[in-house]
């Protein structure tokens, strides 16, 4: 290892401290009030909520897991992160107006109006049972192996691996929680934004600098190697065999994806927290073209090692970790670390001040029976945070015994309680005489239905866990409207709208939301057999030049509408 870990540790204290101190001149004063403390205030901004949606989506387990699939097998993994656009798009649209609209502060609470106060409780537990047991414990094991992976910290410290992991968990999730228990939403999102800001810089910087490894000192060289050479590692149409079929695209992949960007708290917290419906948009798009940009940072490294070191590592989880090793210089090894444990805090603090979110106000303040003060929501959300942490300490550990991968063991996981939410959610958005039994049903009927076909029966069922999601989702939105049906609300829902925040659209969402679109076409043209899969196909340009000329000429009605308003006096 090529670096000094004197100067390593300093200058990325320096970069971590930078952070710190921006982020608490900018929310000084702001975490007084519930409002502030929870929702950053109600007032951010476009570019603050694209950043902290980027930087709490993507963490360690995205580095290690999305490069060691692509290592391992090819690029059908880049489905997760680059169709998540068109959620994004899902949220910008349909979900985003109606939950400002409703001034909601978290999402059980809008399906407390919806359907009753025990859906609202049997959601939370879903969530609280969710981030405790996987996805706090998956953020802080993953960005703990990275570091232990990166810097050799039982060598360092001279221990085995089995103290060193744990130590660092907790070095890790104890530095991570000050920003969420004390700072409040804003001091995560402020915090993120300049992070990711970081992860894009070095996230360009370890594909260019291993291209040129490959290449023998030419980028340009390694590039052709990778486009010319073992072509199947570019293949994002998945098959039976590889960790995400193309076939589930459309099925599971879809609800999995709306869950995540449209109905999970501790993403859309930043969204509900926007200044106005514009701002929103504009940063939930922005965030979507982030997305698009993850096969080229997070994928295209495991592909670059394949070429590096053939499938000879032990473990596909460490190709990345192993690429930086090799390429890094040792005076960025400071700013990388710190932008490493930058991503993890993000997903981790974020994650942290949801829970402490959704306890304080779903679960606690219902108990008491009455409305809690600003000071006491804050003192109770602080001390649920300091207990989420602890436990997610105990549990981080334990995942190293998962024989599946990170990656996978987290989105199976995912699925006890991702499509009953998402299900519930569209269900309560779009319907007004579904009752509160329904969803009720749904919830239990999901649990013990998913785990008895992900684990008891799993060989004599053997449907891949993302078509599992899509065959139940649909069957409980078909249980919940047929109880609409059978047992309709005595009064229809009413929708009660709240002037609290401008509402108007951004006036270019929908040109914003076809060039994201089309961007997720692209992609997937390129990583294809039209594409560079075995050689560009004759039917790879005239494709990409119909949506590139599709695009011109949305864009060029919507530019001229504006222009025929503006002069019309429309826009005043």
């Amino acid at each position: 290892m090529n670096y000094n870990i004197t100067f390593t540790l300093l200058s990325c204290l320096f970069f971590m401290g930078l952070v710190a101190f921006i982020a608490y001149r900018q929310t000084r004063g702001e975490t007084e009030s519930a409002e502030g403390y929870f929702l950053a205030g109600r007032g951010l901004g476009a570019p603050i909520i694209a950043g902290s949606l980027l930087l709490t989506n993507l963490s360690a387990e995205q580095l290690i897991g999305l490069n060691g699939s692509a290592y391992g097998f090819n690029l059908s993994s880049m489905a997760w992160e680059v169709t998540a656009a068109v959620a994004t798009v899902f949220m910008a649209f349909i979900f985003l107006p109606r939950y400002l609209a409703g001034a909601f502060t978290t999402l059980p609470e809008f399906l407390n109006q919806r359907f009753d106060d025990d859906v609202r409780r049997m959601t939370v537990i879903l969530f609280m049972l969710g981030y405790g047991l996987v996805t706090i414990p998956s953020v802080l094991y993953s960005g703990s192996l990275a570091v232990m992976k990166l810097f050799t910290i039982p060598e360092l410290l001279a221990i085995n691996d089995e103290w060193a992991l744990p130590l660092t968990v907790v070095v890790i999730g104890v530095t991570g929680a000050l920003y969420a228990i004390f700072g409040g939403l804003k001091a995560v999102a402020v915090s993120d934004t300049i992070n990711g800001i970081g992860l894009l810089i070095m996230g360009l910087a370890i594909p260019l600098l291993g291209l040129a490894l490959l290449g023998d000192g030419s980028v340009v060289s390694g590039l052709k190697t990778v486009v010319t050479s073992e072509t199947h590692k570019l293949n994002a149409i998945g098959g039976s065999n590889d960790p995400t079929p193309f076939a589930t695209l459309f099925t599971g992949m879809v609800f999995a994806n709306l869950f995540y960007w449209c109905a999970n708290q501790y993403v859309i917290q930043r969204t509900l927290a926007a200044r106005n419906l514009a701002e929103g948009q504009k940063g939930v798009l922005l965030s979507g073209f982030f997305k698009v940009l993850v096969p080229f940072l997070m994928m295209l490294p495991g592909v670059i090692a394949f070429h590096l070191y053939g499938p000879e590592l032990a473990s596909i989880d460490l190709a990345y970790p192993q690429l930086v090793r090799d390429v890094l210089p040792s005076y960025a090894w400071g700013f990388f670390l710190a932008v490493l444990l930058g991503a993890v805090f993000s997903s981790f603090n974020s994650l942290l001040n949801s829970a402490a979110t959704l306890f304080c106000l779903d679960v606690w303040e219902p108990l008491q029976g009455k409305v809690l003060t600003d000071p006491q929501r804050i003192k109770v959300a602080k001390r649920a945070s300091v207990v989420i942490a602890l436990f997610s300490f105990l549990a981080a550990p334990m995942l190293q015994f998962a024989t599946e991968g990170l990656w996978q063991i987290i989105r199976i996981f995912t699925g006890f309680y991702n499509i009953p939410v998402i299900a519930i959610v569209i269900v309560g958005l779009f319907t007004r005489k579904v009752p509160a039994v329904a969803a009720k049903v749904v919830i239990v009927f999901h649990v013990v239905t998913y785990g008895c076909l992900q684990f008891l029966f799993k060989e004599a069922i053997p449907l891949h866990f993302l078509h599992l999601y899509g065959v139940l989702f649909i069957f409980e939105v078909a249980i919940m409207l047929g109880f609409g049906l059978w047992r309709p609300r005595a009064e229809a829902w009413v929708y009660h709208h709240q002037e609290t925040l401008d509402l108007n659209p951004w006036s270019y969402a929908v040109p914003c939301a076809t060039t994201l679109l089309s961007c997720v076409l692209a992609l997937y043209l390129l990583f294809s057999p039209l594409g560079l899969v075995g050689g560009l196909s004759h039917y790879f340009v005239p494709c990409l030049m119909a949506l590139i000329a599709m695009n011109i000429g949305v864009w060029w009605h919507f530019r001229a509408s504006g222009w025929r308003k503006d002069r019309l006096g429309l826009n005043q």
